[in-house]
């Protein structure tokens, strides 16, 4: 939603004030046997999170299956949530070419989701992902998990980290406007909360 506020002149004209709107990102850290999403409202400088969650494929037949799966549980995040944007973990590549083909249509299912809602997407390499959230682009799901914990307030880390990674990719979309993490590496966690206090939950 945008903000529109009236200002009052001093020749008594009143001018109308645009703020940039508050959002909802949503985080999809896309696979094939386990899909992670996680939902955040940016309001001004601050993250709160909305929801975050695992949708488990493996029990499902067929590839076929899987991707229907993945379309209509993406949809219905967006349906429920009201999302603006989605954030979406990119393609890495590897030795496995089948893998990485599935891994690419489960991805690019998502992205047919958002898009069939008019949402807009912007997909993100892991290592950005993790630079932007730990100042480490080889930080592990653990580190990932540790540190989101603290800079938006997650009570408890989930059993599977899919979610977090999903929950990583939409504050990292976030922090795109103040991309502090991106520009400097750090020697250990301290050092990250020392220099970035805003960043974390308090």
């Amino acid at each position: 939603m945008f903000y529109i506020y009236l200002l009052t002149l001093n020749n008594n004209k009143q001018k109308a004030i645009i703020l940039i709107k508050d959002k909802v990102i949503l985080g999809i850290d896309p696979g094939t046997t386990v899909m992670g999403y996680g939902l955040i409202h940016v309001k001004g400088n601050k993250l709160e999170l909305i929801t975050l969650g695992v949708v488990k494929l493996k029990k499902l037949s067929s590839h076929q299956q899987k991707l229907q799966k993945i379309f209509k549980k993406t949809l219905a995040l967006i349906d429920e949530y009201k999302p603006d944007e989605l954030a979406i973990e990119a393609q890495f590549f590897g030795k496995n070419v089948q893998s990485m083909l599935k891994l690419g249509r489960a991805q690019g299912v998502a992205i047919a989701a958002a898009l069939h809602r008019d949402m807009d997407y912007t997909e993100y390499e892991p290592k950005k992902i993790k630079k932007a959230i730990t100042g480490n682009g080889n930080a592990s799901k653990e580190q990932v998990a540790a540190m989101l914990k603290s800079l938006i307030g997650l009570k408890k880390i989930p059993d599977l980290l899919d979610a977090t990674d999903g929950l990583a990719a939409a504050v990292c979309h976030a922090y795109q406007r103040n991309p502090v993490a991106e520009k400097k590496s750090y020697g250990s966690w301290g050092a990250f909360i020392s220099e970035n206090p805003e960043r974390v939950k308090k």
